[in-house]
């Protein structure tokens, strides 16, 4: 038996900010949801898989009109032609109180009900789903423990969006821990909301998150997709990511620390654009420049910040299916680095406040909010990007804060300032 497990499809995602980047291949972008997920449905085809099991947020929210809804339809469709099932659960994107518009789906896909949980069986397979949607946004009940017993000589999956006892830049839904999982004594543990990879429970049961299958930004880096399911008997289960995405995000850090002047600093540049854009293969590569490192060169890239950014998109354009996002300085003046424990205790502050801001999202979002005007700009949301109540946004806000602090707190004479 094969199953498919994916998740955070977020069709029709809304982009921010793109179009205020000069040469941003937006419609590129834009579309790359929907691709992700014809590569989902090709995949799906391509490996006969038994069923197809979709662990939340298959919409980004409410549709703008029926075109969304049309193009899943479609893709489901494309299933049903082959005879394979797909069974689905509502996160907190697509909840039920979100989502006002419906097309009427194809009958091989199965929408798990959102009042309380229930069992679909195969017996032909030998297979048994379980699984709740989200009737609203903010389910802050542990859904998991209410999930029904196994089925007897069955492979039994659960099917949830959660984010267990909490991950780093998702709201904690669904809360349950990984004991409350394996006491339920399933095989597999289907997850969603998690937009990273990451097998939490290896065997007896797995448990896997496979990540969303496209990234959204340049805070969701890597390799995205899906998370292949072999089953040659109870207990016998390999689990294999495969690739679906079609723009790969990726962070190019790049240390500066023995580079002697800005040329040397464009050279590492480029070696490490040329590793990414290999590694991407035949994606589109959006890529997030960073300069790290304590040096000599710190002062020469800050005097003129504005031409280096420019030089390295100049130098990325020189490479095919390459997009720079954004291009920052983030080193140091080597006097300063040198001076070890002597670093200004205003930097060192400005470290840990940062670490545990990054660690508790309701605090950042509460900071973010507080910045004056910002209640101000919801008219140029569309034009400009400002998103206040979207954490990747707040966290990419917060980043960019943090570098620029940093970097007038070392100040380029080495002295604090």
């Amino acid at each position: 038996m094969k199953l498919l497990h994916a998740a955070d499809l977020h069709i029709d995602s809304p982009l921010r900010g793109l179009s205020g980047y000069e040469g941003a291949p937006v419609e590129e972008i834009r579309s790359a949801a929907r691709r992700a997920v014809a590569n989902l449905v090709d995949l799906a085809r391509a490996e006969a898989v038994d069923a197809v099991l979709l662990a939340g947020d298959i919409y980004d929210g409410d549709w703008k009109d029926y075109h969304t809804g049309l193009f899943f339809t479609v893709q489901m469709r494309r299933l049903a032609d082959a005879g394979i099932p797909v069974l689905l659960v509502a996160g907190n994107h697509d909840a039920d109180s979100r989502i006002t518009r419906e097309l009427r789906l194809p009958p091989n896909v199965h929408r798990f009900s959102t009042d309380q949980p229930e069992t679909v069986a195969f017996e032909d397979l030998g297979l048994a789903v379980h699984g709740q949607g989200f009737g609203v946004r903010d389910v802050t009940d542990n859904l998991a423990v209410t999930y029904p017993a196994p089925r007897g000589g069955m492979f039994n999956v659960g099917l949830l969006h959660t984010a267990l006892t909490g991950r780093d830049g998702h709201d904690n839904y669904a809360p349950c821990s990984v004991g409350d999982l394996v006491s339920r004594g399933y095989d597999y543990w289907a997850l969603g909301h998690v937009h990273a990879r990451e097998v939490v429970h290896e065997a007896e049961p797995w448990i896997v998150f496979p990540g969303n299958i496209q990234g959204r930004h340049a805070r969701e880096t890597g390799p995205k997709g899906a998370t292949l399911i072999t089953v040659d008997e109870p207990g016998r289960v390999a689990i294999e990511h495969r690739d679906l995405d079609v723009v790969r995000w990726a962070r190019l850090d790049v240390d500066a620390s023995t580079a002697t002047d800005v040329d040397d600093v464009l050279d590492l540049v480029r070696r490490r654009i040329a590793e990414a854009r290999a590694s991407a293969g035949d994606r589109l590569l959006a890529g997030r420049v960073r300069i790290t490192g304590a040096g000599d060169v710190h002062e020469a890239l800050w005097r003129d910040e504005r031409r280096f950014v420019f030089e390295t998109r100049a130098l990325a354009a020189e490479f095919s299916g390459v997009w720079l996002e954004k291009v920052r300085l983030a080193t140091r003046h080597a006097e300063l680095a040198d001076a070890g424990a002597e670093l200004p205790a205003l930097v060192a502050d400005l470290a840990r406040t940062a670490q545990a801001l990054r660690a508790d999202p309701s605090a950042l979002e509460q900071l973010v909010r507080g910045i004056p005007g910002l209640k101000t700009l919801d008219a140029r949301v569309a034009e400009e990007g400002i998103a206040p109540a979207d954490p990747a946004w707040r966290a990419d806000l917060f980043d960019q804060a943090v570098d620029l602090l940093t970097a007038l707190v070392t100040g380029t004479d080495g002295e604090p300032g």
